[in-house]
């Protein structure tokens, strides 16, 4: 086990130190190439990603939507975050499989502020007006599919009988968390957030008008750039995901947390290096709309974690039947979601960072 972490680990950090190097070499050339220009008075036409600085900060579109996705990918993060410290520090029982998940669910009801506020905020600064539809996007993003496919599959479970299926009692005290913790924070976290002082800090000012995106191959599009961001950092866990569902869906125990706590670190990090690198080529071809497109590649890597669900159901388990389908594919469906609203916000903020150094950087007309 720890040699294939190990060996996979060093693997992928060897491609991510390669990516970064080259990455940092062609930027510093840019540099180069920028400042040279402008000492010497040149009136040529601004090409590359400089070419971009009235568009680059261009506020996307369906700002509620975005601003709602930020906030919640930010209290998942934050959520993992604390059920791993809680881990390593020695609290759920390996032969409790139900303490974690009970943890989960009182962590996410007590971090619902966070969604609230990171998407009052952004939604603000975005020059959002309708903040009332922001606060109940966010509070039913993550939980509205999660409570849809609960019911089908509780309902799977009572119809074929089986003890999987959860008393009346026990939804009512889910529903009464929601209710009275979960959306009053976000609520809360809403309210904070929109009388918030914030504001966002360009760099370079932003033109009236968007500027024509030239045509871009098909390796540039979305759907592309998805599959190269999401396979690099999947590389870096797919090992670990084979310990992690025979726990789940197996017989086996995983007490080793600090590897999982190592590998969801280099996730992290090698999600954010390769979001940064395809966003820089992104906007070399001079394609600002870069906002949307981080969020999807950093969040890409779920849907890789989606097909290994299929390549694990059919080659490594031993599940048939409508009850055990129905629970693997569902809650494995929202577990990728969780992942795919987490990495995206991991990534955008990334990008984010980069984009606005890069910008700082040079003199902007």
């Amino acid at each position: 086990h720890w040699f294939s972490i190990i060996n996979s680990c060093v693997t992928v950090l060897l491609l991510t130190g390669f990516l970064t190097t080259i990455l940092l070499r062609v930027l510093k050339n840019d540099f180069m190439k920028y400042t040279r220009d402008e000492e010497g008075g040149e009136a040529e036409e601004e090409t590359g990603w400089k070419h971009l600085h009235g568009d680059v900060f261009r506020f996307p579109q369906n700002i509620n939507l975005f601003s709602a996705m930020v906030g919640s990918g930010t209290q998942i993060l934050v959520v993992v975050l604390a059920v791993f410290g809680l881990a390593l520090l020695g609290t759920f029982y390996p032969y409790n499989r139900g303490a974690m998940l009970s943890a989960c669910v009182v962590l996410y009801a007590l971090t619902a502020g966070i969604a609230g506020y990171v998407s009052g905020v952004w939604y603000k600064m975005m020059g959002g007006r309708h903040w009332v539809s922001n606060v109940l996007l966010v509070s039913v993003l993550f939980c509205g599919p999660l409570l849809a496919v609960f019911s089908v599959l509780n309902t799977i479970a009572w119809v074929q009988g089986s003890t999987q299926a959860l008393p009346f009692g026990t939804i009512c005290i889910i529903i009464v968390i929601w209710a009275l913790v979960t959306f009053p924070l976000t609520v809360l976290g809403g309210i904070v957030g929109k009388n918030s002082k914030e504001e966002f800090s360009a760099p370079c000012r932003t033109t009236k008008f968007p500027r024509e995106i030239p045509p871009l191959p098909w390796y540039r599009e979305a759907p592309a750039q998805m599959v190269m961001a999401g396979f690099l950092p999947f590389s870096a866990i797919y090992i670990e995901l084979y310990y992690i569902f025979a726990s789940i869906w197996g017989h086996k125990l995983y007490t080793i947390y600090s590897i999982l706590f190592i590998v969801f670190l280099i996730l992290i990090i090698v999600t954010a290096f390769i979001t940064v690198a395809l966003t820089y080529f992104q906007l070399a071809v001079e394609d600002h709309r870069w906002w949307w497109r981080s969020f999807m590649c950093g969040g890409s890597t779920a849907l890789f974690i989606l097909a290994y669900c299929f390549f694990y159901y059919h080659y490594r388990s031993e599940m048939h039947g409508i009850l055990q389908s129905s629970f693997f594919f569902g809650y494995n469906a929202i577990v990728c979601f969780a992942f795919f609203l987490m990495l995206g916000s991991i990534g955008w903020r990334a990008s984010l960072l980069f984009v606005r150094s890069i910008y700082k950087a040079i003199k902007c007309e």
